[in-house]
């Protein structure tokens, strides 16, 4: 369980998103007192943790967390605080860039929130697992360092990756990360007795990958994407589209995809092959 909190404007927001992409279940602006009801709620396995966004939203937060977090620790809960915070020249920067309302200036400028609210957080900060100060972070930065926080707690965060097969003639999947034109392959349409089937069928697969041409590019393909997978992975990025097609999107795309599905599901945890066109009449 991870407590996510700080001062207004310091990137919690960001930092909430990333752990979601880790597979984290967030809920944005808990208030603490409800934690302990929450946490008895049915949550499903499949999350990699829990994330709480708290901070000075709540009216009551810094009345009640210390006696709540108390609570948690002796009935067994294990949490780490992560504390966001930014020099104030870039938060009053972020301000007037996004014209958001700072939660205590209402009634003051937006520097006196500021500095009110880091004065009123030290004693959070102070107990903090880890501090971070987002001020030279850029938005894909700090979901990086967000991940890798992430990858502590779950030895791997799976990238999401999707093998889409589609036909040029009904257009390009517009959720496609990579696209691949395999047009270059001898197309089994024209010959009578393999027109009816599809790329999944034995005689297909035969016809299209059995020859020196699809065996050198699939080499060179999978090579290529051995290469990107894990860079994608660093990056924070969670779903990964790799779109094939071919004319119709039935024979030799579907063939070779399934070739390329079978070399990614042998070394990554989370792969998946969708026919986008294959049923349609070609």
């Amino acid at each position: 369980m991870i407590i996510i909190t700080g001062l207004s404007g310091s990137g919690k927001s960001t930092a909430m998103a990333a752990f979601e992409d880790a597979g984290f279940y967030c809920v944005d602006n808990m208030p603490v007192s409800l934690l302990p009801d929450f946490l008895n709620l049915p949550i499903k396995k499949e999350y990699t943790g829990l994330a709480f966004v708290m901070d000075l939203r709540e009216k009551y937060f810094l009345d009640r967390y210390e006696r709540v977090f108390e609570s948690l620790g002796k009935t067994g809960y294990r949490f780490e605080i992560i504390f966001f915070e930014a020099d104030e020249n870039v938060l009053l920067r972020r301000y007037s860039q996004t014209r958001r309302f700072h939660p205590l200036a209402r009634t003051r400028g937006v520097l006196e929130g500021i500095r009110l609210e880091r004065q009123k957080m030290m004693p959070l900060r102070r107990i903090a697992g880890q501090v971070i100060d987002t001020s030279n972070y850029t938005i894909h930065e700090l979901k990086s360092r967000i991940f890798d926080i992430a990858r502590e707690k779950e030895k791997r965060i799976p990238l999401r990756i999707t093998i889409l097969t589609f036909g040029f003639k009904y257009g390009l999947p517009n959720d496609a990360d990579l696209v691949m034109d395999v047009r270059f392959v001898a197309n089994p349409y024209f010959v009578p007795e393999l027109k009816p089937l599809d790329g999944r069928a034995p005689e297909i697969q035969n016809y299209v990958i059995n020859r020196d041409i699809t065996h050198r590019f699939i080499e060179k393909y999978t090579d290529l994407l051995d290469f990107l997978i894990p860079l994608y992975e660093k990056e924070g990025k969670a779903y990964l589209t790799i779109a094939i097609g071919c004319t119709g999107g039935r024979h030799r795309s579907v063939a070779i995809a399934c070739s390329i599905y079978e070399h990614i599901k042998g070394r990554h945890g989370w792969v998946h092959i969708v026919h986008r066109d294959i049923g349609k009449d070609n």
